[in-house]
């Protein structure tokens, strides 16, 4: 697993304490010049408090053994100005933290986010207070250790990247590769509201962080060490204890290992990794459904007489219509014509033919599609059929309604051949007019000129052909440049990056 701590920028001069002083209980200010003390006023010593930390924090990533001089002056650092030792310590965890002290998660919240900068304004001694909590963060994310990872060890990190989360001022699981605003992937205890948290985690003021900056430089790095941990579990001992397998947090990471051993599980173990499964579906398929229904289906069709029934009635336009039957003796109206309200919509019948590389590199665009494909298979006169391929194809249309089925009919892995999921693609384009194909692949292709002419054949045709490269909320992933320049000059450029943008492009067409 790559080393992220070369990942990690840290505020703040980059000078080291002094070593003979870093001991002390007050850190005082590093010695400097007679000429430049003369000329300027002497430093905060609050500076040197701040620098011990991130030091300390530096030190702990590069190597995990202690650093007896750096240790005993953030001791003393974090001591001095009133916060729990338990902030140094690598074994505790954000939430066991906040449980004992829980004035502190409202500080954790917002902590990272971005904010003007006002160098005359600097409260010096709020910055090592905020230092302190920093570096417990990261530290706690960024240092991963070595070895088995147990099932309480992977859910601690998972809430500890949601602690992270917050303190960029995101809402757990926004920045890792799987449920963006789901309510975290890793949301256990006090990280998902624990005492005197807020329920959505971006705090600090009201600040909202640059998403577009910050998903593409952290968000593939958290879900990169949350995978490294998953690989380094030993899952099948895991799953076959119920307790161990409880304490699992569904995740993408997890759920790709899941599908890639699901052959080689029985008894206790299969149910267990289908449970876990089945939630992590049903989990991202709420937060899919609620961008899908956020828009109508169809116009209103007026050719159509409205259904007379009384929640139709239109109770405003029957009085405005009838406002000549009153009657001022008797103070009453009286309505000879009751009026309805439209509400059938304009819907054609349409196609929508899903085809997904199945290959390693394509897992969770591969997982959120299938669900999206479900999705889209429950509105009302959308034909949905879904084919899933690496150099086999499977036609799994007739169960592209339940996507935790589909899943687990698929197989990961192996090469990638395209063209014969185009062989069980184009049978299905009866009405090119009325069908969309989205094709979700990273499309390095053993057959790259024939699979594309086909495409070409189906643009032709009068069908719309959506390539997706990856659909994550990371929008991480690589797509193969000649597929991507052919598919401009086509003027059907590769969508790449979040879910939303697919679900945009179907909504377009499908209503």
């Amino acid at each position: 697993m790559t080393d992220p701590t070369a990942r990690v920028t840290v505020p703040g001069p980059a000078r080291p304490p002094a070593p003979a002083e870093s001991a002390a209980p007050t850190v005082p200010a590093v010695p400097t010049s007679s000429a430049s003390s003369a000329s300027s006023a002497s430093p905060d010593p609050n500076d040197n408090r701040r620098q011990v930390l991130y030091w300390r924090l530096l030190a702990r990533l590069f190597d995990p053994e202690e650093q007896a001089s750096l240790e005993s002056a953030s001791l003393a650092v974090v001591e001095d100005i009133g916060l729990p030792a338990a902030l140094l310590d690598p074994g505790a965890s954000v939430d066991s933290v906040v449980q004992r002290h829980p004035e502190l998660a409202a500080e954790f919240d917002g902590l990272m986010a971005p904010e003007p900068e006002e160098d005359d304004a600097r409260d010096r001694a709020a910055e090592v207070r905020r230092a302190a909590l920093v570096s417990k963060v990261l530290l706690n994310v960024f240092s991963t250790g070595s070895g088995a990872v147990t099932a309480e060890q992977l859910a601690r990190w998972q809430s500890d990247a949601g602690w992270l989360e917050r303190a960029l001022g995101c809402r757990p699981g926004d920045l890792r590769g799987g449920r963006a605003g789901a309510g975290g992937v890793g949301a256990t205890g006090a990280g998902a509201g624990g005492p005197g948290v807020g329920p959505t985690g971006t705090g600090g003021g009201g600040r909202t962080p640059d998403l577009s900056r910050l998903i593409p430089a952290i968000g593939p790095e958290l879900g990169s060490l949350e995978a490294g941990l998953v690989k380094r579990m030993r899952l099948r001992e895991v799953l076959a204890d119920p307790h161990l397998a409880a304490r699992l947090t569904p995740s993408m990471s997890l759920i790709e290992q899941l599908l890639r051993d699901k052959d080689n599980l029985s008894g206790v173990a299969l149910a267990n990794a289908k449970s876990l499964i089945r939630r992590y579906v049903d989990e991202v398929s709420a937060v899919l459904r609620t961008q899908v229904e956020k828009a109508t289906v169809g116009d209103i069709d007026r050719s159509v007489p409205p259904k007379r029934v009384f929640r139709n009635l239109d109770i405003d336009r029957t009085i405005w219509k009838n406002l000549t039957n009153w009657s001022p003796e008797e103070e009453r109206l009286y309505v000879d014509r009751l009026y309805y309200r439209h509400t059938s919509r304009r819907t054609t019948p349409q196609r929508l033919i899903v085809v997904v590389d199945q290959s390693g590199s394509m897992v969770d665009s591969m997982v959120n599609c299938t669900i999206l494909a479900s999705i889209f298979a429950g509105l009302p006169k959308v034909d949905v059929h879904l084919i899933a391929y690496d150099t086999q194809a499977l036609d799994l249309t007739p169960w592209a309604h339940d996507p935790f089925e589909t899943l687990l009919r698929t197989k990961l892995g192996g090469g990638t051949d395209g063209t014969v999921a185009m062989a069980l693609a184009q049978p299905k384009i009866a009405e090119p007019r009325n069908t969309v194909v989205v094709w979700i692949s990273d499309f390095y292709e053993w057959r790259t000129d024939e699979l594309f002419e086909s495409m070409s054949a189906v643009h032709r045709s009068g069908a719309k052909i959506i390539p997706v490269g990856s659909v994550t909320s990371a929008g991480r992933g690589s797509v193969n440049p000649w597929f991507r320049e052919r598919f401009k000059d086509l003027g059907t450029p590769v969508i790449s990056g979040h879910i939303k943008k697919l679900v945009h492009e179907l909504k377009t067409f499908l209503t």
